[in-house]
């Protein structure tokens, strides 16, 4: 969800107006604006209030149970960490409306433009610790009454969102022919990665962990669109945050994140050799991460605008691309990978 407000919405959709008038709503005055959209199938409405209170309505594709919403489920879970998250206020299962906690308009996108260095890196590092708060209570709440902790990224899933990059971004976006061969080669080179990235221990990720899906509210960082959460690795939201697909971070921000992300983990960067060996390895596994994640980002935007003709999403192409790129050409062991896919991106060569 990205709270940009636009005009009031003429008509409404049946099931909102529906909502407001069972509800009680209507008859007390009170309006609704649709807000900008995400990458998904659902649409959110501000519901402004003739006192000014507000909230938002999210409307679904289809109607739901609540009890069942995967978005309940794990909201229920991460109050009990607890994080930052909008207040569920009510429910029209048959109409398939949810109503939240309105968080307001500034993402952390939004308020990065006008931040000061010290604001900028404030925020970051209380990104930063919501994440590692998410993995050590995560692991003790684990149940089977949580939705997060029965899926997970595995070899199928993360193979099939590097699939959905080469179809969506490689053949759909930028129009290449991949010969069987060829793909197959690509795909062999993408089999370690994938390997290695499911076999890595797994904590709670929120699993879209970036400047967009994260709301500066009454002076503080509040989490949305949290209903993908699932197993993965530590380093899965953290690549999120830091290989951004819409905000930059310097080189030098990036690493201080890390250690700071480390010594939260408790392991504290010194001169200890052990401590660096850590420090190390956990950096060649962010890579790896964060170069799956970009690949699957660039799928994520081939297909929304090739797609469902959304052109929003083309001004963050390149930036994703410099990341992708930059993993494939510092990392020896993606030589292969970024030979078969220079071919067909040219920022890969």
């Amino acid at each position: 969800m990205s709270p940009v407000l636009p005009a009031f919405t003429h008509p409404l959709p049946g099931a909102i107006a529906t909502y407001l008038e069972r509800s009680g709503l209507a008859a007390r005055g009170a309006k609704a604006f649709q807000l900008t959209g995400d990458a998904s199938d659902r649409r959110y409405f501000r519901v402004l209030e003739a006192s000014g209170a507000t909230h938002v309505l999210a409307l679904h594709g289809n109607p739901f149970t609540f009890e069942t919403l995967p978005f309940v489920n794990v909201a229920h879970l991460l109050a009990r960490v607890p994080l930052p998250i909008p207040e569920i206020y009510g429910h029209a299962d048959d109409l398939g409306v949810l109503a939240v906690e309105d968080l307001g308009d500034v993402t952390l996108q939004a308020h990065l433009g006008a931040a000061s260095a010290a604001e900028h890196a404030a925020l970051y590092r209380e990104a930063v610790g919501l994440i590692d708060q998410m993995q050590r209570r995560g692991q003790e709440l684990a149940s089977s009454e949580y939705v997060p902790y029965s899926i997970a990224f595995d070899v199928e899933k993360l193979m099939w969102e590097l699939d959905f990059f080469l179809k969506w971004f490689v053949e759909a976006y930028r129009g290449a022919v991949i010969p069987a061969e060829r793909r197959d080669r690509i795909r062999g080179a993408f089999q370690p990665m994938v390997e290695e990235l499911a076999a890595e221990p797994r904590v709670l990720c929120h699993r879209d962990y970036h400047s967009r899906n994260l709301m500066l509210h009454k002076g503080r960082l509040y989490i949305i669109d949290f209903q993908d959460a699932r197993m993965g690795p530590d380093t899965y939201d953290l690549v999120s945050l830091l290989r951004d697909s819409y905000a930059d971070s310097t080189a030098e921000s990036v690493d201080d994140l890390i250690a700071y992300f480390l010594a939260l983990k408790g392991a504290v960067a010194s001169h200890d050799a052990a401590a660096a060996a850590y420090a190390g390895d956990f950096r060649r596994r962010f890579d790896v991460m964060a170069l799956q994640r970009n690949l699957k980002a660039l799928g994520t935007f081939g297909y929304q605008t090739v797609v469902r003709r959304n052109p929003v999403y083309g001004q963050y192409i390149p930036r994703t691309l410099a990341h992708a790129g930059g993993n494939l050409a510092r990392h020896a062991r993606f030589a292969t990978l970024r030979e078969g896919l220079a071919e067909y991106v040219e920022e890969f060569r």
